[in-house]
């Protein structure tokens, strides 16, 4: 077992069944013995490969997409570029060494880099070393200065810690993570649901059937209700990168993955990343009910294709040798096909109404 397991069955016997909400945010974010506070999660020697570790050109486009919002936005003179859980700061070093030739907005970044995990701060103050803008580092979202802003977050809703509901006989119960009789290893239980819980299960599960799982996350709900409020009285814009669904019809979406393979994610706690689909739709609704404007979702590959990346393949293409030019095919086979990350992956961008519609969202998407 791993070294996290006594602490969460010290914790079981002493309060009882855990959430799974509190079981995710304990083995992902524990400060000994967290998932994200105890190594690099990241690329061949991690568990898994996000997108900007597959190629400069995913972060090169998210770079000349925040400078058109910065233009959008007035092109103010001082301007935060904010990104949440920035992993190895690829995506974000990525984004500066294509847009620091264009001086009134290279001038004018502020770089808030929103991270909890003290190793991957050293890599990303690493890869950013050659950036001469003002960087900044927080715990928090709220710590980042007032003033307009962009904010990136690829892979990082369905990092947030979730709550699932089981239609049992008619009524939802609450999956909990238990204690085994012998005390050696982890279970699924649950609980019915107090008279004081309130659950708002979308019209397409009201009945309840007999084993459907509900999904809620509640910290993205929290995060999504902080950033519209930062878009209405700040005049910012938002884009969220993440796999998901558009509209919520249930099931069971949370999973393991150790050493890029799946895992039985109450097994090795601490040990593994923990992950679940994003719901969209929650997403677009909290954000259209604070008045903001919702673009999207629309998938990966469509959003990457309308910002040009067939065109900066084609270009990368011109001066690389031919093991580089299968290199990067493969590249963009990976980032924008149906059979890949291209549909798997969503993307949605709030923004201020006073604003024009961002880039990249217009689709023929069925």
């Amino acid at each position: 077992m791993s070294a996290l397991f006594e602490h969460l069955k010290s914790r079981i016997q002493a309060e009882g069944p855990l959430s799974l909400d509190t079981y995710m945010a304990v083995a992902l974010g524990h400060p000994e013995h967290g998932y994200y506070r105890t190594g690099d999660p990241f690329g061949g020697a991690g568990d898994f490969v996000t997108a900007p570790e597959i190629s400069q050109m995913f972060g090169e486009l998210l770079g000349l997409w925040s400078m058109v919002c910065w233009r959008q936005l007035g092109a103010p003179a001082s301007f935060n570029l904010v990104e949440l859980g920035p992993g190895r700061g690829t995506l974000m070093a990525d984004s500066m060494r294509l847009v620091s030739n264009v001086l009134p907005f290279y001038n004018a970044l502020h770089v808030h880099l929103v991270e909890t995990s003290p190793l991957l701060r050293k890599y990303q103050r690493a890869a950013l070393a050659a950036i001469d803008c003002p960087i900044h580092w927080h715990e928090q979202l709220v710590q980042v200065p007032n003033g307009p802003f962009v904010l990136l977050a690829n892979e990082f809703l369905d990092a947030l810690p979730i709550r699932q509901f089981a239609g049992k006989a008619g009524v939802w119960r609450e999956r909990l993570i238990d204690l085994t009789t012998a005390g050696d290893a982890l279970e699924w239980t649950s609980r019915a649901l107090c008279a004081t819980d309130r659950l708002d299960v979308p019209p397409a599960l009201a009945a309840g059937a007999e084993n459907q799982i509900y999904e809620v996350c509640p910290a993205a709900h929290a995060i999504i209700r902080e950033i519209s409020r930062m878009i209405m009285m700040q005049k910012g814009v938002a884009l969220f990168i993440d796999y998901g669904y558009v509209l919520q019809t249930g099931g069971d979406t949370f999973q393991a993955v150790k050493n890029h393979k799946y895992a039985d994610p109450l097994l090795h706690p601490g040990e593994a990343d923990l992950t679940a689909h994003v719901d969209f739709e929650s997403v677009s609704r909290l954000a259209g009910l604070a008045g903001v404007r919702v673009s999207g979702p629309v998938t990966q590959g469509t959003f990457l294709r309308n910002l040009g990346i067939g065109q900066r393949a084609k270009s990368l293409k011109k001066a690389a040798s031919t093991e580089q030019k299968r290199d990067i095919e493969t590249a963009l086979e990976r980032l924008t096909g149906d059979d890949t990350m291209g549909r798997l992956f969503k993307v949605i961008a709030l923004s201020h109404p006073d604003l024009p519609e961002p880039e990249g969202f217009w689709s023929n998407e069925k």
